[in-house]
Order: C-alpha cells, then sequence, then structure tokens
C-alpha cells in the first residue's frame, strides 16, 4: 500500500501569498499614476488653475458702460450734449501720465496722436525692472525722437538698487515703487483740481476723440475707466474689449496713481491697448522676463526666437497659458489662436499715415526681426 502524500507545510499560505502578489502589482500602476499626476499638476499647475477659475473664483462687479458718441464735424457742444453732459466755454488741461519701461514705438504713436490734445506727457523710466533686471534708460537715449513733444513732456528717471531674487513679492513692490515715484512728479508737473489727469501704461493708448470729450464736456464723472480695444502683438490681432485699466480723473488732492479698479463707471471703446506690440524679436524676450508675471515663463524654450516668431504670426499664446476666464463659455470661447484681422479702419491715424514706418504693427506684418 502506497503511503500517504503529505502536503507541504506551506501550502496554506499559498492564496495569501498570490493575494499579497496581486495587491502589489495592483499598487505598482497605482503608485504609477499617482507619480504622473503628482508631475503633471506641478508642471501644469497654472494652467489647471486657470481652467478650473470659474469653480472656485468669481468676476468682478460688472461695469456701467457710458455710451461714447462720435461722428466727424459734429460740434462739441453736439458731442457733449449726446453724452448728457454740456461744453464748457473753453477746454480743460490734460495731463498724460505713464510708466515706461521699453515700448518706443507705441509711445511715438501714442504721443503723435494725443499732442494736438494734451497739454503736458509725464513720463518716468527707470534703470530696472519690476523683476529687478537691469535695463537702459531707452526714452532717455531717444529724446530726439520725440523732440516734437520736448515742450510738452515732463521726464525722470528712477533709480533701482539691487533686488533680492528670492523676494516673491519683488515685481510687485518694485511697481508700487514706481506708482508712488509718479505721484511725486506729478505733483511736480504742475496739474492742479479740476485739470483731467489720464493714467495709463504707454501701450493703452486713448482716442483723440477720448480726450476731446474729456476736455470740453462739463458733467464728466469724476473717475472713470477707458474701455480699449485690445490687440496682442499688432493691430492684426484684436481680442476684445476687455481692457479696462486705464482712467481718466478731474483731479484734486487726493488722485493718485493707480492702475487697478477705481470706479464703476466705464467709457466705452475709447481707444486701444496694443499689448506685446514690438518691432524686434528680443524686446518680446525682454518682456516676456521683465514685468511683473515673468513667473509664467516656465521653460526656457519659451524665449527662442523661432517659437516666438511662430507664436506672433498664428496669434497663439506667447506663455503657452489658458485664457483668464470667470466662465467655461468664455474660456472655451477664447482657447486657441486669436483670429487675426485684415481690417486697419479705426486705429490711430498717426500709425496709418506712417504705415511704412509700422508695418509690422498692422494686418500681414507679422515677421519681425530679431
Amino acid at each position: 500500500m502506497r503511503p500517504p502524500l503529505h502536503k507541504s507545510g506551506n501550502s496554506h499560505n499559498r492564496p495569501a501569498a498570490i493575494g499579497k502578489f496581486l495587491s502589489l502589482k495592483l499598487m505598482l500602476p497605482i503608485a504609477l499614476l499617482i507619480s504622473v499626476c503628482v508631475i503633471a499638476v506641478a508642471q501644469y499647475h497654472q494652467s489647471i488653475t486657470y481652467f478650473l477659475r470659474p469653480l472656485w473664483d468669481t468676476p468682478p462687479k460688472p461695469f456701467t458702460r457710458i455710451p461714447h458718441y462720435y461722428a466727424p464735424n459734429t460740434s462739441m457742444a453736439e458731442l457733449c450734449k449726446l453724452h448728457g453732459w454740456r461744453a464748457l466755454s473753453s477746454p480743460r488741461r490734460v495731463f498724460d501720465a505713464v510708466l515706461f519701461n521699453n515700448e518706443l514705438d507705441i509711445l511715438e504713436i501714442r504721443y503723435r496722436e494725443l499732442f494736438p490734445y494734451v497739454d503736458k506727457f509725464v513720463i518716468l523710466e527707470a534703470n530696472a525692472t519690476f523683476t529687478g533686471i537691469p535695463k537702459p534708460l531707452s526714452f532717455s537715449q531717444n529724446l530726439n525722437r520725440f523732440s516734437f513733444a520736448r515742450s510738452k513732456i515732463l521726464y525722470d528717471r528712477l533709480p533701482i538698487g539691487r533686488l533680492d531674487p528670492d523676494h516673491r513679492r519683488q515685481p510687485f513692490d518694485v511697481e508700487a515703487s514706481h506708482r508712488r515715484a509718479l505721484n511725486a512728479l506729478l505733483r511736480r508737473s504742475g496739474i492742479a483740481t479740476g485739470d483731467i489727469l489720464i493714467m495709463a501704461d504707454a501701450d493703452e493708448i486713448p482716442s483723440p476723440e477720448t480726450v476731446q470729450l474729456l476736455r470740453w464736456c462739463d458733467g464728466v464723472p469724476p473717475v472713470m475707466h477707458l474701455e480699449l480695444e485690445n490687440y496682442m502683438y499688432s493691430f492684426e490681432f484684436p481680442v476684445d474689449h476687455s481692457s479696462w485699466r486705464a482712467t481718466a480723473h478731474l483731479f484734486n488732492e487726493r488722485t493718485g496713481y493707480r492702475h487697478s479698479r477705481q470706479s464703476d463707471l466705464i467709457l466705452a471703446d475709447a481707444g486701444w491697448h496694443c499689448s506685446f506690440c514690438f518691432r524686434e524679436i528680443r524686446e518680446f524676450a525682454f518682456k516676456m522676463k521683465a514685468y511683473s508675471h515673468a513667473d509664467r515663463v516656465r521653460r526656457e524654450s519659451f524665449l527662442d526666437p523661432a517659437r516666438i516668431q511662430r507664436v506672433i504670426c498664428s496669434g497663439d499664446d506667447l506663455f503657452d497659458m489658458l485664457p483668464e476666464e470667470y466662465t467655461f463659455r468664455d474660456l472655451f470661447k477664447k482657447m486657441g489662436p486669436i483670429p487675426s484681422s485684415a481690417s486697419a479702419v479705426h486705429l490711430p491715424s498717426y500709425l496709418i499715415k506712417n504705415a511704412d514706418r509700422f508695418r509690422f504693427l498692422l494686418p500681414g506684418g507679422c515677421l519681425r526681426s530679431e
């Protein structure tokens, strides 16, 4: 008789071992998936945040839009009346105050366009950017280019010392110091109570029609924002009418330079905002590293000249970011390249009259020199 077979002493552990093996086999892809998610969130945190913005952020209070009336050969008395105001017997003085970085072409267009209507151009320039990058005093080095307006220009330099590169608030703190310095410069400009003060960045250009209303109409709000047609890279790529930071003030002793919301009123169709509208590729790269949101340059490849040129001609985003919108409808509507426009109607007149010099700002002129 054959002796009974004895089962191994480890046989009762086999199901546990198999279960442990299967658990380990299941945990590996889970761990891998978690790792991939962590890396993706770290790398695309900004894009994810922007995409989910409608879920975590609420839009600001909407502006009350003031309709803007204009037609050629219409008297100021009639235009003021259409706005519910009345015409003054003589025009107010207008002061135009900007912080200048390196936008020489746009600044020239601004000053040429507004020269007949502005009494004083107040301009402040620093020797470093908001992010602490040393820069030349471009305006000072190109004074001859603005000799036509020299009698109306009040210019000053702001020296910026060594900055702490690890200070996270640095760009916004430096920007605040610029605005304080511009306030001091305004006090030296001769501005007085009742004068009009336009506060804007150099590339936020109010139209002559807007400035004429501010000069001649009695009853304009003491503070109102200017709704500007928003363009990117040139006047070939109109984005929307979302540019609102430029403001017009009836100056008083409490008026201070700000570039943020100061009123619920906004004048419709009041001018143009041409952002990143530079002549040379190197100017794009410089601004990308220089302004307050320089952290958006997440990879060195963003600054590659060939990539920047492709982006300019396609209307894509320089920082490879999603639109900053408060609803999914607006977000999806603006995703992708900015549609190009073939229209050069209702643009600054000096730009059109000097189209050969500023071809890069007009439809079909997207190619830039390095």
